[in-house]
């Protein structure tokens, strides 16, 4: 295995951020979207309502789960380098290993939330069908 660098965990601060931003922007789009469903769901409590929020439910504890992990790597990213600094080659390789697979487990994750906000799309449109039948 070769020696990491400072360099090497850098690479994922990018990616990190930009991850994080796209799930705080999901996470701030579900919050709009619990407060339209919630005032819906008072005023008529209709199935398709209910499986929406049982559905936005999931979506945003994976998200949740999703913010937490990659904040996680990125933390064990600044442990890498600091790591790294100090000269605890071994350790930091481990250090970022973890890094990477709560990054990894992040992803997907992210996949499952995006097939749940598929499926959300398809109840969404299943009413619009039966209204048009």
């Amino acid at each position: 295995m070769e020696e990491l660098t400072l360099i090497t965990p850098t690479f994922l601060f990018s990616a990190i951020s930009l991850l994080l931003l796209a799930y705080t922007n999901r996470f701030l789009s579900y919050a709009q979207l619990v407060r339209i469903l919630k005032d819906k769901y008072m005023e008529d409590q209709s199935a398709l309502t209910k499986a929406q929020i049982i559905n936005l439910h999931r979506r945003l504890y994976l998200t949740k789960n999703m913010q937490m992990l990659g904040v996680a790597s990125l933390l064990l990213c600044v442990a890498t380098m600091f790591l790294i600094y100090i000269g605890l080659q071994l350790i930091s390789a481990y250090v970022f290993g973890v890094a990477l697979l709560l990054l990894i487990i992040s992803l997907g994750l992210s996949v499952m939330e995006i097939r749940i906000s598929a499926k959300s799309l398809e109840i969404y449109l299943s009413d619009m069908e039966k209204v048009k039948k």
